[in-house]
């Protein structure tokens, strides 16, 4: 009778709790069956996975593990590792994970002002991705004309600058590098921001600093499609506390970040309605142990590179690409430009006969999302919704602005993007593999073309 009373009385006023401890068990939410799936997404074979699953039903999971950056109990989330790995690496105050690169470069780009009204000069070779990510930031990318490196050249750009631009984005090319150091004099003298797009350049370098670390925020893509990156990844790096604030509440639903997420803004521009392009707990783990593989990956493709253009000959009828920083770039292609489209053609099918792996754009390629003029989504000047606010808003209309992707307005980047021939290294190459592969160039072009020892050296 007592018990029944002090079931009924309150547990404020000294009776039983009506819920105990539970006594459902259950399994949790992620465990084993989870696990084996990313091993068996690594490709290993049916015994290797019977054994790892005799070893994984002997755990404890518990609640099981929580794969995202935020309410973990871990000292360190894998996130958190792969920015402290990407400050360590490239000596910057500030590092954001994120789940792409053109995440980062949107990111990016509204950190440093660009909106309605705002044009970005960009370089008219470069995916896509760059160009687009200022079109979703409500402003207009102009494009500006490349070099021998293939890199926006730099006596190019001031001449597209006006008072709506307010930054400059420069993209380092498929391992190559821009002249940083005379881009960085253009842009400081005009007063304008510097985006570093380093998607296909991770840990390459300029004049001994790394590709990212010149401008104002470096951009990457830390994913399979670049020389680091196990899936879809990306990265923010920066200096300046208010540019990462920006860039961090555009990744972070525009306030989820701070210290106090409800408290009033603490400075002018701070609060926005951001989204979400927070990078996964599993893509961390991998990109972590990626990002310090970065600068061996860059030495080993950059030695290949150096030991194969040092046994190659010099040819009147061929120019290799003009290298930024020959001992600093990644390296993992090997270009040249033929005098014509005609030679080139020639040279790519002896060298595919060679066993060199090769290839060359020509007269009538399809369209590449890597060169300006076929960027088709951009070219439409259409937005994912009507009336635009980027090309067609007042704000950029009133003040003059008026913008071509026509074929026909970076002259120089047509001409070399549909001349160059393009042969893929290796970063595993010995030294062997590397005197063959020069061996078979100079094979084939010394058969069609004339040497000539003050032609352009290859390194």
């Amino acid at each position: 009778m007592k018990a029944d009373r002090n079931r009924q009385k309150l547990a404020l006023q000294g009776g039983l709790k009506a819920v105990g401890a539970m006594e459902g068990k259950g399994k949790p939410k992620i465990g084993a069956e989870e696990f084996l799936s990313v091993a068996a997404r690594f490709g290993l074979s049916k015994k290797s996975l019977s054994q790892i699953r005799k070893i994984v039903a002997k755990e404890e999971w518990g609640v099981g593990p929580y794969f995202a950056n935020y309410y973990s109990d871990l000292k360190e989330t894998m996130v958190q590792a792969y920015e402290r790995e990407a400050r360590k690496l490239f000596g910057t105050k500030f590092a954001i994970g994120v789940s792409s690169g053109t995440g980062a470069l949107h990111c990016a780009f509204v950190a440093a002002g660009v909106g309605p009204g705002k044009e970005v000069i960009c370089s008219a070779i470069g995916f896509f991705a760059t160009a687009a990510a200022v079109v979703i930031s409500k402003g207009v990318p102009v494009f500006c004309d490349v070099d021998e490196s293939l890199h926006m050249d730099p006596a190019k750009i001031e001449a597209l600058i006006t008072d709506r631009t307010v930054a400059i984005a420069v993209t380092h090319v498929m391992g190559g590098v821009a002249n940083m150091p005379a881009i960085m004099a253009i842009a400081r003298k005009h007063k304008l921001m510097v985006i570093e797009d380093c998607a296909q350049s991770c840990a390459a370098s300029i004049k001994g600093r790394y590709a990212g670390t010149y401008g104002d925020i470096g951009c990457f893509s830390i994913s399979a499609y670049k020389i680091v990156g196990g899936g879809e990844g990306g990265l923010i790096i920066m200096n300046d506390q208010r540019l990462w604030d920006r860039a961090q509440g555009m990744a972070e639903g525009g306030g989820l970040w701070r210290p106090d997420r409800f408290g009033p803004p603490r400075y002018e521009g701070e609060l926005f309605c951001g989204t979400n392009y927070r990078m996964s707990e599993l893509e961390a783990a991998v990109d972590v142990v990626q990002i310090r593989k970065s600068t061996a990956v860059v030495k080993r493709f950059n030695a290949v590179k150096q030991r194969v253009c040092g046994r190659l000959k010099t040819y009147r009828e061929i120019t290799p690409q003009k290298s930024n920083d020959v001992n600093g770039e990644v390296g993992y292609m090997l270009r040249f430009f033929p005098e014509t489209i005609e030679l080139g053609e020639r040279i790519v099918t002896a060298l595919r006969a060679e066993g060199v792996n090769c290839g060359m754009r020509g007269k009538n390629a399809p369209p590449d999302w890597h060169v300006y003029h076929d960027m088709m989504p951009l070219k439409s000047k259409a937005g994912a919704t009507t009336p635009d606010c980027s090309f067609y808003c007042r704000q950029y209309t009133e003040r003059g602005g008026k913008v071509r992707f026509d074929r026909g307005t970076c002259p120089v980047a047509d001409d070399l993007f549909d001349r160059v021939i393009t042969v893929g290294l290796n970063q595993w190459m010995s030294a062997r593999d590397c005197q063959n592969m020069a061996l078979g160039i100079n094979k084939v072009l010394s058969a069609y073309c004339a040497e000539d020892q003050k032609g352009a050296a290859w390194c």
